[in-house]
């Protein structure tokens, strides 16, 4: 049995997590910012969404290339440039999900060999496929526990 079962099944058991603690929020909250200099719930989301195509697009390289090169993206520069005050949370949590179902499959094929395949980050250096999965899966987790603090100081304004 593949060894990385468990990481595939946790990467894509990440959208529910996030569609759990957004439940119930309101558009007024979706965009309240209770802590100061930290991002909204819907940039939170946005930003997510932003860079799930952006990790997808690294693990299907490194798959399918030689050990390609990719490129960092400034999280600041993609909330400030991409529209995330317009951009609907619902669609942003629809794409998110349907990535992964995307990947997951291409996930679910590999062997335990192709997730020790390398690609080189910019900035970061070489990087395994393993690497790559465990940064995304994490991602959401990360991001879930901002969410539930900006929740938590909303009830207490």
């Amino acid at each position: 049995m593949n060894k990385h079962v468990e990481l595939v099944d946790r990467y894509l058991a990440g959208p529910e997590q996030l569609r759990k603690v957004l439940a119930g929020m309101t558009a007024e909250q979706l965009d309240a910012t209770p802590i100061a200099g930290k991002w909204s719930t819907r940039q939170v989301v946005c930003h997510i969404a932003d860079f799930e195509i952006v990790y997808a697009d690294r693990m299907k390289r490194v798959v399918a290339e030689e050990t390609p090169t990719f490129f960092g993206g400034d999280p600041d520069l993609f909330a400030s440039r991409l529209a995330y005050n317009r951009r609907s949370v619902e669609d942003e949590l629809e794409l998110i999900e349907s990535i992964r179902r995307h990947v997951t499959c291409i996930l679910r094929s590999l062997t335990d060999e192709d997730f020790e395949r390398i690609g080189n980050h910019s900035e970061d250096g070489p990087m395994t496929m393993e690497t790559l999965l465990q940064r995304i899966t994490d991602h959401i987790p990360h991001h879930i526990r901002f969410i539930e603090e900006k929740r938590q100081a909303l009830q207490t304004v």
